[in-house]
């Protein structure tokens, strides 16, 4: 057998190998954002660490609780950054790695992954804010989003954005004069035009207010903690004589955190020590890489915090309460 000659016939897929190398396979646009240089190739789906499985019998103590995530603390600021001004009429675009908690909340709400629920009942505007609760679904038609179920879309609106300031010139008619209009009592009143609707961007989310069980469970004698929802909070401004001022915070709508648990799981945070190494929306919520102070407990009359407490007073109240969590445990076993 001519040993050389297979050799040389063979040498064709040594030259296909090294022209294969050389060819730039294609990546995603998010990696080749990250990875300019293709050392990681492939980003695959990423699916959420299910929780272990707990048997009602063996949860022998539990606390519900309500936090908040004040974005303006510098261990939060992955959450409220980067600020892409990307309105909900945009393009999501691809080639844009990083996103804020805020944009990919509200993106996956109006594409009909996720269910808005109203902070309070929408059929009673003074009624009480218990949209924590999860109780006032908004959802689009099976296999709808914001873009084609009409219906949808004009009540979604209103949890996503705020009216903009009334215009000062009356709408004219072919002549310029102003449209006059008259009410049931033939009262006259200039006809302005619509108010525009502004819509809330990454930079207007302040806070974060999330809803959480902690238990014990006596099979594994483990305290542990489940996320059930959370809400956007942004600033409640009030205009007075033409100087707008901030009255207090107000929930924008509750999203049920396990089922949004899919999709933040395939978002990364930033990690200012190493860019190598991010980890997802998720893994920073279940491993508590953020900071929060308690503003309810579970009581008997409902209250929160901030309805007996005030300024430095409440704030040690919520440092009670974390304690009093800590210290449960301990006490349980202790015996």
């Amino acid at each position: 057998m001519n040993y050389k000659k297979i050799l040389i016939d063979r040498s064709w897929l040594l030259s296909l190998g090294v022209m294969l190398i050389g060819l730039p396979f294609p990546l995603t646009a998010q990696v080749q954002d990250r990875y300019p240089f293709g050392f990681k190739e492939n980003i695959p789906t990423k699916y959420p660490v299910p929780h272990e499985y707990i048997r009602e019998a063996d949860c022998i103590w539990s606390k519900r609780v309500w936090r908040s995530i004040d974005l303006r603390e510098k261990i939060n600021h992955s959450l409220y950054y980067p600020l892409n001004e990307v309105s909900i009429n945009d393009d999501w675009s691809l080639l844009q790695v990083r996103r804020s908690l805020w944009e990919i909340l509200r993106h996956h709400v109006l594409k009909g992954d996720l269910t808005l629920f109203s902070p309070y009942n929408p059929n009673n505007v003074f009624g009480t804010w218990d949209g924590d609760q999860l109780k006032y679904p908004i959802s689009a038609n099976p296999g709808g989003d914001f873009f084609t179920d009409s219906n949808f879309r004009s009540t979604v609106l209103y949890y996503f954005g705020m009216l903009g300031p009334k215009h000062d010139v009356p709408l004219s008619d072919e002549f310029g004069e102003p449209l006059i209009a008259y009410d049931a009592d033939s009262v006259e009143s200039f006809v302005y035009p619509p108010r525009d609707t502004i819509y809330y961007t990454s930079k207007d989310i302040v806070q974060y207010h999330i809803k959480e069980d902690w238990f014990i469970d006596k099979e594994r004698g483990k305290l542990e903690v489940r996320i059930l929802g959370i809400a956007p909070v942004v600033y409640q401004k009030e205009t007075v004589n033409g100087i707008e001022t901030i009255t207090g915070v107000k929930e924008l709508f509750w999203i049920y955190f396990p089922h949004a648990r899919f999709y933040l799981s395939n978002y990364e945070v930033f990690n200012s020590s190493n860019d190598a190494q991010w980890m997802s929306f998720d893994d920073l919520f279940q491993k508590r890489r953020f900071s929060s102070i308690i503003y309810k407990e579970s009581n008997t009359m409902n209250r929160s915090i901030d309805t007996y407490k005030m300024g430095v007073e409440a704030l040690r109240e919520s440092n009670r309460i974390e304690e009093e969590i800590r210290n449960i445990e301990h006490d349980i076993w202790k015996f």
